[in-house]
């Protein structure tokens, strides 16, 4: 079976630390898929902080994200109470839209690479907008051709 081929990025701007807790364990022992997804969603929300923006408002009114993919590839198996880091970078940015590429360790050991796409979407239009730069400048994203 094929399986998705996510490579690791050149560089990581951010970096949010977790230990693996009880819930996060699945009955085989191990992180849960599901559990990866909401570590990821938890990342994405601190650095949404990091920069005073989150997911619902991007700098703009009503503006916020919605996801158009999600693909992770498992390389190794979380346990419970270990220490994982939650390495992520944002690029590929467009007009309407841009990617978190996270790469998702236990010390030296790599667990995963995920990476998620967004749409900049205004909530009270219910459609598709553009980026804001309240969003992109911050970052120091500039928009691909």
């Amino acid at each position: 079976m094929p399986r998705a081929k996510l490579t690791e990025q050149p560089e990581y701007e951010f970096c949010y630390p977790i230990m693996l807790q009880p819930r996060d364990i699945n009955y085989g022992g191990h992180l849960g898929v599901d559990s990866l997804v909401s570590i990821v969603g938890a990342a994405r929300a601190y650095i949404f902080k990091s920069i005073g923006l989150s997911e619902g408002n991007l700098g703009k009114d009503k503006v916020g994200i919605i996801m158009t993919d999600f693909t992770v590839s498992l390389k190794a198996q979380g346990f419970m109470f270990d220490n994982l880091e939650v390495y992520t970078h944002i690029g590929e940015l467009t007009k309407s839209g841009f990617r978190f590429f996270h790469k998702i360790t236990r010390g030296l050991s790599l667990i995963a690479i995920a990476e998620a796409g967004f749409l900049a979407f205004d909530y009270a239009a219910n459609r598709v907008t553009s980026v804001p730069e309240q969003f992109s400048k911050p970052l120091g994203l500039s928009r691909k051709i």
